[in-house]
């Protein structure tokens, strides 16, 4: 017996992300009102690097959940925005290792502001006991499809 109580069409949205698409397209809109120039995706990778500068293109797909030509892509965009820098490892110089630059340092506290803000929005009328659930429930997923 199956455990989903959903119609087959709502399972389908649901585990397709339409929060996670309308939250996105909010926060990029967000960003265009504040006249900041980068995309959601460029955000996720700056977003990580703000948690731990300085790390490998291949740590970078591993926390955006991204391939290799899409971080590829995203770090050449943030590199021509002035936002990281490229550095050859010191222990492999097959690798480069992504730095921030000054400018994408002085990003940081206007972009949390405004996805703080987005989040805020996204969550109106939704308790935290909500929330927490929710976030169970996503994780069992995501650890059964691991």
């Amino acid at each position: 017996m199956s455990n989903n109580q959903f119609k087959r069409g709502e399972l389908y949205s649901f585990i397709t992300g339409k929060a996670s698409t309308a939250i996105a397209r909010r926060l990029q809109k967000n960003f265009k009102q504040s006249s900041l120039d980068i995309t959601i995706e460029q955000w996720s990778v700056l977003y990580h690097l703000w948690k731990k500068d300085g790390q490998s293109q291949q740590q970078l797909c591993d926390a955006t959940f991204r391939d290799k030509p899409s971080i590829t892509r995203l770090v050449d965009n943030l590199e021509k925005l002035k936002l990281v820098k490229r550095v050859p490892s010191k222990n492999d110089r097959r690798i480069n290792m992504i730095y921030l630059t000054k400018e994408a340092v002085n990003l940081q506290e206007k972009t949390m502001e405004l996805a703080n803000q987005t989040l805020n929005e996204a969550l109106q009328g939704v308790s935290n006991g909500q929330v927490e659930i929710a976030k169970e429930v996503l994780q069992v997923v995501y650890d059964n499809l691991k």
